[in-house]
């Protein structure tokens, strides 16, 4: 198992944002994926010197393994699915999962941001910004939420993610930046000293924080 590369997230925020430095001052939003992204995004945005928005999605878990992600669905109902696990699930038990965990994004869309409208991103470029990669299904659902506002270009940036990760985004993102993508990964966690559980009050007081900031 690889060493932790990292302090904490933010340490993670602050290497992604040397290796998005080109986009310091630009049109940019920056997106974090609650909610562990939030803290790392927030470290990027501010470097950054742009603002801060959520786009929120939610893992959909194996009814066997609830650990075990065969897809994921962004809050505005769009999904991504490993088609190979759910062939073999019930159709009606999917249904009943996406729907309950899109009623989760939108229960965190409120909590988090106090039902207030996204920014505006038609035209700007989107960095789409989470705490690590692993399957990618939360940060592709993510990727086709974005789509639909109308960023003139989407990058998917983590401070690390798994060396197929490149491949597993071809297609989807405009363009790809992860500092660190290590062949031996088993998950985000491993990378970190500090990996520790993000609440609901921490990613509404970040928001407020670089609200206030901006």
């Amino acid at each position: 198992m690889s060493m932790a590369i990292f302090r904490d997230r933010e340490d993670g925020g602050a290497a992604l944002a040397e290796a998005l430095a080109k986009y310091k001052g630009a049109d940019v939003v920056v997106y974090g994926l609650p909610r562990g992204g939030v803290v790392t995004a927030k470290v990027v945005a501010t470097a950054l010197q742009a603002p801060l928005d959520l786009i929120i999605t939610r893992k959909l878990h194996h009814p066997l393994q609830p650990e075990y992600g065969v897809g994921a669905i962004a809050e505005d109902g769009q999904v991504v699915l490993n088609e190979r696990e759910v062939a073999a699930l019930p159709a009606d038990w999917l249904e009943r999962e996406e729907q309950e965990q899109l009623r989760e994004a939108k229960r965190r869309r409120a909590a988090y941001l106090g039902g207030r409208a996204p920014l505006p991103v038609r035209g700007k470029v989107a960095i789409l910004v989470d705490d690590g990669i692993a399957t990618g299904y939360t940060m592709k659902a993510a990727v086709l939420a974005l789509r639909r506002l109308g960023p003139a270009k989407i990058v998917v940036a983590a401070p690390v993610a798994p060396s197929t990760v490149a491949a597993r985004f071809a297609g989807f993102a405009d363009e790809l930046v992860v500092p660190h993508t290590p062949d031996d990964f088993y998950a985000i966690g491993q990378f970190y000293a500090e990996f520790d559980q993000v609440e609901d009050d921490d990613v509404v007081a970040l928001m407020q924080k670089r609200s206030e900031a901006a």
